[in-house]
This record gives structure tokens, sequence and C-alpha cells, in this order.
């Protein structure tokens, strides 16, 4: 069975950090695009940040480069985000996908193509 698993959420203060984990059973998380993306609430979902199978390229949106690092761990077959200096406006429930198509360059956020959406995991950054 396909699944992603997210984790590592939690409450925090501004200024603080947390590594979200994305988790992958049932198959080869490192031969697909992996994204991060998020909801806060009353807003659309947003991509933050993708790792390709390509070339393990990253790209980030504007409002969380410098503050943000994807990478995987082929042996673990997972794919975290190091998220640093948090605002509350990063409060959101920070949610993990993969490209259906392997061993290409990430797509668009808002490609069609991103699926195997996980539950999420709920960030809350204390005001």
């Amino acid at each position: 069975q396909v699944q992603l698993v997210e984790s590592g959420g939690g409450l925090v203060q501004p200024g603080g950090s947390l590594r979200l984990s994305c988790a992958a059973s049932g198959f080869t998380l490192d031969r697909y695009g992996t994204g991060w993306f998020r909801q806060a609430p009353g807003k659309e979902r947003e991509g933050v940040a993708c790792i390709s199978s390509a070339d393990r390229s990253t790209n980030y949106a504007d409002s969380v480069k410098g503050r943000f690092s994807i990478s995987r761990d082929n042996a673990q077959n997972t794919v975290f985000l190091q998220i640093n200096s948090l605002t509350p406006e990063d409060t959101a429930v920070y949610y993990c996908a993969v490209d259906a198509v392997p061993g290409r360059i990430c797509p668009q956020f808002g490609s069609q193509t991103w699926t195997s959406w996980g539950r999420g995991t709920q960030v809350t950054v204390l005001s």
C-alpha cells in the first residue's frame, strides 16, 4: 500500500525550529519528486518546498527561502523539512506529496500531478 505519513509538528515559540518527516511505505520515495505543502486556517494550500528525484535539486516558495530546508534520507525512505526562525504566519497543517511522474525535476506546486497526500502534521507557532 502506497502511503506517506508526516510527523514532527508541534507547538513552538516564535524563532523556534522543527524538523518535519515524511515517511513513505509501499514504494521507493527517492524515485519521485517530493513536495511539502501547508494550509493555514481559512487559506488555500500552498507549496513550500520540493526536492527532485532527477538530480536532487530543490525549490522553495519565496516566503520560506533561507528558513526552510528539504532533504532526503534514502535509507529511511524519508524526506525531511527543517523549518527555522518560525513565525506565527507559519502556523498551518503541513502535508507531503509525491509527483506522480518519476525521475524528473519537481513540477510546479500547482501541478495536478502531486499525489499520495499524507494526512498532515500540525505546526503551531505561538503569537
